[in-house]
C-alpha cells in the first residue's frame, strides 16, 4: 500500500473515542487521590508563579479517568510504562458486549465472553459489562426503589460491578492476549481488590450471590494465595496487563472486531498512566480484510519522550513528583496494588499547549473532541538548515515536504539531540538556543488552517520572544547579532515585542491552532513526508494543557 493510500485510509477510517471524562469531578478508585488542578500562573499573575501564561500544577492518581494499569502496580520487578512498546498496546481486538448476562457483583467466565464474540489469540480484549453507565459523565441511571429515585454511580461504578473468575485470567494468558479491558473501575472483581474491607456490607452481599450461583464462599471461589500468585506474579511476567474506565462510545462496538489503540503517558517511576484510548474500523470503501492487514504491516514512530521525575520543566515551573502512598505488601493481606500520587505542573515532558494556557476563552484540552487532534499532516525534517538560535521560515518548511491545508505540521529541527535522555544532552542548549519561526510564520500557518504544530524543542517560539530573553541577556546579545548577520535587522526590528511576544501562543491559540512541544523518541528516525498523525492526550476537562502519545504512522514494508 502506498503512503497516500494509507494515509486516506486511516483518515476516513470510522474513529471511535472509548475515554472516559477525566475531571476534578472523577471518582479514583478508593482510598486514591482525586484530581486537583491549581492555576499556580496567570497571564496577569497568580498565587504561587506569578504571571505569563496561565499555567497549572495537577495533583492526582492515575486512577482518575481511563488509565492503563502497568505491570508495576502488581509486581516490582515488571516493566515500566515507558518500556512498553506501543505494538504492545496496539493492534486487533473485539469489544464484547456481556452486559445481558451481568449484574451486581457477577461472575464472568471465558465462556460468557466466547458466547458472544470471536476472541483470537494475541487480542486486545475490551469487556462491555454495562457497568459504564455508571460513570460519573453518564445520565443518571433512574431507580424508584434507590434514595433520591437515582442510582449512586460511584458505588456502581467501583463497588458492585461485576468482576473475572480465575479461570478467566488463565484464559487470557493461554490465549496471549495483549490487554484485558474493562468499562468500569477494575479489570478484577471489586471483592478481590481492598474494597472488600472498605465495603464489608457489599462483600457480604457478593458472598450471598456467591454461595446461591456457585454453591462457595469467596475465599474457597478464590484461594487467595493462588489468586495473589496469578495476578501480582504471572500475569505481570506474561506482559498481559489492563486498562480500566473504558467509557465513551463503547457501545457503539458491541461484540465487534477493531484495531484498538492505547496511549498511555510514557511514565518511568509511575505504575499507572493516563490513556487515551480508541477503536478504528476500515473506511466504508474497504474490506476488512485489506484494513486489518494495512494496520499490522504499518510502522508507528512514537514521538513521545518518556516522563520521569527527572525530566526538567520549564523555567519557573514544577517537576514531577511522586509518592507512593500503598504498597502490595502494605495492606489488606497483598490485595493491594502498588499506587502513586502524582504532582506536576503540565510544561514538562512531550505535551500539548492547549487554547487556555494563553487564551481564557479558548477550550479545555477535553473539550476539543479527538478527531482534532489526529489527521494527515508531514514531518518537516529541517535539521540541515538550522543552528544555534536560527530562526526558521515558512519556506524552510514547504522546501522539504508537500504541505497542504488543514494538515498537522510536526518541524524536526533537531533539538531532540539535545534534550534530557539523550547521549548528546545538552539542557541550556536545549532550552535556551534552539531555533524558532519567523515573523511570518504564525500567519502562514493561519493562512494553511493548521491543525496543530508540533516541535522537537521546548518551545514552539523562538526562545528570545519568551521570558528567556530577559533570563538569558548574554544569548540574546548573541542571537540579536546572528539575526544581523542573517536578515539584516535588530531584533526589536525583526520582532516588535507588542506584536511577536510569544507569537505561536498569543496569536494562533485564539484561531484554534496549538502545538506540542518536546517531542522526540522516533522523531530521530523520521523522515520528511506525508504521515497520518495522532495526539492522544488524556481526556482533561479543565487542563489547559497536557501529556499524552504522539505518534506518526504510516504503511509498512
Amino acid at each position: 500500500m502506498d503512503r497516500e493510500r494509507f494515509i486516506k485510509m486511516m483518515a476516513e477510517a470510522k474513529m471511535y473515542d472509548l475515554t472516559q471524562d477525566c475531571s476534578i469531578f472523577t471518582p479514583p478508585f478508593p482510598g486514591d487521590k482525586a484530581l486537583e488542578v491549581h492555576f499556580f500562573k496567570r497571564v496577569t499573575g497568580a498565587y504561587g508563579g506569578g504571571q505569563g501564561a496561565n499555567g497549572q500544577i495537577l495533583n492526582w492518581s492515575n486512577t482518575v479517568g481511563t488509565h492503563l494499569v502497568g505491570e508495576t502496580a502488581f509486581h516490582s520487578g515488571g516493566r515500566r510504562i515507558s518500556d512498553i512498546p506501543l505494538t504492545d498496546l496496539c493492534g486487533p481486538g473485539v469489544i464484547v458486549d456481556i452486559s445481558d448476562m451481568v449484574s451486581d457483583y457477577s461472575i464472568y467466565t471465558p465462556e460468557m465472553i466466547m458466547k458472544k464474540a470471536d476472541v483470537r489469540p494475541g487480542d486486545i480484549l475490551i469487556i462491555n459489562t454495562g457497568y459504564h453507565r455508571y460513570s460519573w459523565d453518564q445520565p443518571d441511571v433512574v431507580n424508584p426503589e434507590a434514595q433520591g429515585g437515582v442510582e449512586s454511580k460511584e458505588f456502581g461504578f467501583y463497588v458492585r460491578h461485576p468482576g473475572p473468575s480465575m479461570d478467566f485470567y488463565k484464559w487470557a494468558l493461554d490465549m496471549k492476549l495483549k490487554v484485558i479491558g474493562v468499562d468500569c473501575g477494575s479489570a478484577e472483581h471489586p471483592m478481590n481488590t481492598t474494597i472488600r474491607y472498605m465495603h464489608d456490607n457489599h462483600f457480604r452481599r457478593a458472598e450471598e450471590k456467591l454461595m446461591r450461583e456457585h454453591g462457595k464462599k469467596w475465599e474457597e471461589m478464590f484461594p487467595p494465595d493462588e489468586y495473589y500468585q496469578l495476578t501480582h506474579i504471572t500475569m505481570p511476567k506474561n506482559h498481559l496487563v489492563f486498562v480500566e474506565a473504558i467509557v465513551g462510545e463503547i457501545d457503539k462496538l458491541k461484540n465487534q472486531r477493531a484495531w484498538i489503540t492505547i496511549m498511555p503517558i510514557p511514565f518511568m517511576e509511575v505504575e499507572t498512566a493516563w490513556a487515551r484510548v480508541a477503536a478504528y474500523q476500515p473506511p466504508d470503501w474497504m474490506s476488512e480484510a485489506e484494513f486489518y492487514e494495512a494496520m499490522s504491516k504499518a510502522e508507528m514512530l512514537d514521538m513521545t519522550v518518556p516522563f520521569s521525575v527527572q525530566t526538567p520543566q520549564w523555567l519557573n515551573y514544577v517537576p514531577l513528583s511522586v509518592t507512593y502512598h500503598r504498597r502490595v505488601g502494605g495492606q489488606y493481606f497483598g490485595m493491594s496494588r502498588n499506587s502513586s500520587i502524582c504532582n506536576a505542573s503540565i510544561h514538562l515532558a512531550t505535551h500539548m499547549d492547549g487554547e487556555k494556557h494563553f487564551y481564557p476563552s479558548g477550550r479545555t484540552i477535553g473539550q476539543v473532541p479527538l478527531s482534532e487532534w489526529v489527521g494527515p499532516g508531514v514531518i518537516a525534517d529541517i535539521s540541515h538548515l538550522v543552528s544555534d538560535a536560527s530562526v526558521y521560515t515558512p519556506q524552510m518548511i514547504e522546501s522539504v515536504v508537500d504541505i497542504r491545508k488543514g494538515d498537522i505540521l510536526v518541524i524536526k529541527t533537531g533539538w531532540h539531540r539535545y534534550g534530557w535522555l539523550s547521549p548528546d544532552s545538552d539542557e541550556f542548549r536545549y532550552m535556551v538556543k534552539h531555533p524558532g519561526p519567523s515573523p511570518d510564520f504564525s500567519e502562514w500557518a493561519a493562512k494553511l488552517e493548521l491543525k496543530w504544530i508540533g516541535v522537537d524543542a521546548v518551545s514552539a517560539d523562538h526562545p528570545m520572544n519568551t521570558i528567556m530573553r530577559i533570563w538569558h541577556p548574554k544569548t540574546f546579545a548573541e542571537a540579536n547579532e546572528k539575526l544581523k548577520r542573517d536578515f539584516g535587522k535588530t531584533w526589536d526590528e525583526m520582532y516588535p515585542l507588542d506584536k511577536y511576544y510569544q507569537d505561536m501562543h498569543l496569536n494562533l491559540f485564539p484561531k484554534r491552532i496549538v502545538h506540542a512541544e518536546n517531542l522526540g523518541g522516533d522523531i530521530a528516525r523520521a523522515s520528511s513526508g506525508r504521515y497520518y498523525i495522532g495526539c492522544y492526550l488524556q481526556k482533561a476537562m479543565e487542563a489547559e494543557s497536557m501529556w499524552g502519545r504522539f505518534v506518526a504512522f504510516k504503511e509498512g514494508e
